[in-house]
């Protein structure tokens, strides 16, 4: 079985989910994992699938006539030439502040400056209670390795929580 990652992006409507999963189904396929959302409007996808080897080219044209028919933008990557996971330990973030610019980029610098992964990021905005105005909420996955400074990467979140006035939460996963 090959495992490919597939993509999906478009206007969103009822019935893409399914119409993504029928093409992996009717190729003999299996449907892995996923995350998908809608943002803006839009549908936006991505999904871990496995299908068998002989079927991969008529997998991609099944995904090919989707774009054309269902108006999405989809791509078929092969998960086979990935990169191993990062082995270490894994590790919880969440922000919470109200909303600026640049609250994951400078969260995102400090924890790529120290080597450590984010396997998951969700986030989004809020109305704040009472005060008016848009809350930031951002929950991550993170994997550092074993020789990671993870007490550096503590004092650099906090230093940026004052400076963006936003609360940080770094806690090791049970």
């Amino acid at each position: 079985m090959a495992k490919l990652v597939l993509t999906a992006i478009g206007d969103d409507r009822a019935g893409l989910v399914s119409a993504l999963s029928d093409a992996v189904a009717e190729r003999g396929g299996n449907w892995l994992e996923s995350q998908l959302a809608r943002l803006a409007g839009k549908f936006a996808g991505i999904a871990l699938v496995e299908v068998p080897d002989a079927a991969v080219p008529a997998f991609e044209d099944a995904a090919r006539a989707l774009a054309d028919s269902e108006g999405l933008v989809v791509t078929v990557t092969s998960a086979e030439d990935a990169a191993s996971p990062v082995a270490g330990r894994e590790f919880r973030l969440h922000v919470l502040g109200h909303d600026q610019p640049g609250i994951v980029q400078q969260v995102s610098r400090a924890v790529a400056e120290r080597g450590i992964t984010i396997d998951e990021l969700s986030t989004s905005t809020l109305e704040a209670p009472m005060a008016g105005g848009l809350l930031f909420e951002a929950d991550a996955v993170l994997r550092a390795p074993d020789d990671a400074a993870v007490d550096e990467l503590q004092r650099a979140l906090e230093a940026l929580a004052g400076e963006l006035m936003v609360d940080v939460e770094l806690s090791a996963s049970e």
